[in-house]
Parts: C-alpha cells; structure tokens; sequence
C-alpha cells in the first residue's frame, strides 16, 4: 500500500473538509466491500501455511511430539495442538 498525496487526487474542497476532522495525519481508506479479497488472494502465504500444516501433521502421525514440533517450525506448542486439531476436523 502506498501513499497518494489528497491534494493530487483530491477537490480542494473535500481536502478541506477532511481536515476539519484529521488535520495533517494520515488516514486509511478502506476498500469498497465489493473490491475486497480474501486473506491469502494476493499471495502464496494461504497456500504455504496450508502445506505447512499438512508437513506438521504428518509428522505428528509419524511420531514427531508436538513439542519437537513447535522447535522445528518455530511455533508454540498451543500452536502445534491448534493445527493438530484442524488438520484431523476436530
């Protein structure tokens, strides 16, 4: 996300009117609800984490302990347990 100057974009009108509530600061516009994406659309990361999770569960099957796990991955041991759970639908 970059930033766009308002006054580039913007009438000088509603410039003014915008800083009549945030004077010099900046602000987040969000998105309209139609153009928004789910987490995970612009990126591999979805799909990373999910081959991840898979990694971790199959070594928990193969007798990994979740703590070795949490080492290996660098996660918390409740985070391990959390993505043993969602791995096996529970």
């Amino acid at each position: 996300m970059g930033y766009i100057r308002a006054e580039e974009i913007l009438p000088i009108e509603v410039v003014e009117l915008i800083q009549q509530y945030v004077d010099g600061e900046s602000i987040y516009i969000p998105r309209k609800p139609s153009r928004r994406q789910a987490w995970g659309t612009g990126t591999q990361t979805k799909q990373e984490l999910l081959k991840r999770d898979r990694e971790i569960y199959g070594e928990y099957l193969a007798g990994s302990r979740t703590s070795e796990l949490a080492c290996k991955y660098y996660l918390s041991e409740k985070s391990i347990q959390r993505i043993l759970r969602k791995q096996t639908g529970n």
